[in-house]
């Protein structure tokens, strides 16, 4: 198979064993800067060019689309799909799972189990938010935020009131969400490839920390999952219609509850936690589903 790997930085770790994984399985492997390319956009004959030449002949790819980026890496992954290319994860997959309110709105939909959430626009009603998911403690998220940026934790419905007016008067579109306190700084990453979890791990915040996102300083570790986290990693994935999938959840007194579904997971905390060739296994994914045309 010949396989493109859209990323713009080739020395990362996912991108490198990405690479590392399809050559020793045989195949042709290529990385592409996605902002480098442009697109002929014509019914009969679409066109994705990179370094003055047409791309073709690529029996599939795999979108590493970085979230300040997804406007146009969207649209050269939409643009490979006019093309016939088989994706990892297609274009519209990979918008929703980027819009932190449509997501939680689609996964609302199917039943999934989430932190009681508030959005709004006007901050005269900031109480009824607040109330919205019964006071605090609460976490505030920008929408825009990744890596746990822009996630605060106000522990005081006088913080909550004065994050909210701060963020939004800044034009910030921010999520209010219940504190899950007994979940103690902790989650699980589930790695989803096709209908399965392929790997998982525990993710727990530095002391001190309620965020528990490995840039944060947090540390991991491989975690079995019960029947129903397993479920309920699937099932958010499919929500999503993303092949190729990181589902955050937090534990709670009400059972699994979904935070976050990501469409470009990173590799190596995943990787190193479990032992899991999670990579290996992505390639594996095209090897059974990619089909020419």
């Amino acid at each position: 198979m010949k396989i493109a790997i859209l990323s713009i930085e080739p020395t990362l770790y996912s991108t490198r064993k990405l690479v590392e994984a399809g050559v020793e399985r045989g195949h042709e492997v290529e990385v592409i800067d996605y902002l480098r390319c442009y697109m002929n956009i014509t019914s009969m004959n679409p066109q994705v060019i990179y370094m003055g030449e047409s791309l073709e002949g690529f029996d599939a790819i795999i979108p590493r689309i970085g979230a300040s980026q997804t406007f146009y890496g969207t649209a050269v992954v939409r643009q490979f799909e006019m093309m016939g290319v088989f994706t990892a994860n297609p274009s519209q997959a990979i918008s929703r799972s980027r819009d932190k309110l449509h997501c939680l709105q689609l996964l609302a939909r199917e039943g999934i189990e989430l932190p009681v959430t508030g959005f709004a626009h006007s901050t005269k009603d900031i109480d009824g938010l607040i109330n919205t998911v019964s006071g605090a403690p609460l976490v505030i998220k920008l929408l825009e935020g990744t890596q746990g940026i822009g996630v605060v934790l106000a522990e005081t419905y006088q913080t909550a009131k004065s994050v909210i007016e701060a963020f939004r008067g800044l034009d910030a579109n921010i999520l209010v969400q219940e504190f899950i306190e007994e979940a103690g700084g902790a989650d699980l990453r589930c790695f989803v490839v096709g209908d399965k979890v392929i790997a998982a791990m525990k993710r727990q915040g530095a002391e001190g920390e309620f965020r528990s996102n490995l840039h944060r300083g947090g540390t991991a570790k491989k975690i079995r999952l019960s029947p129903e986290e397993r479920s309920t990693a699937t099932r958010s994935a499919k929500a999503m219609g993303l092949r190729v999938a990181g589902v955050d959840l937090l534990r709670s007194n009400r059972g699994p509850v979904v935070m976050e579904v990501n469409s470009s997971p990173g590799l190596e905390g995943i990787e190193t936690a479990t032992k899991v060739d999670v990579s290996g296994k992505i390639i594996e994914f095209l090897e059974k589903n990619a089909q020419k045309g």
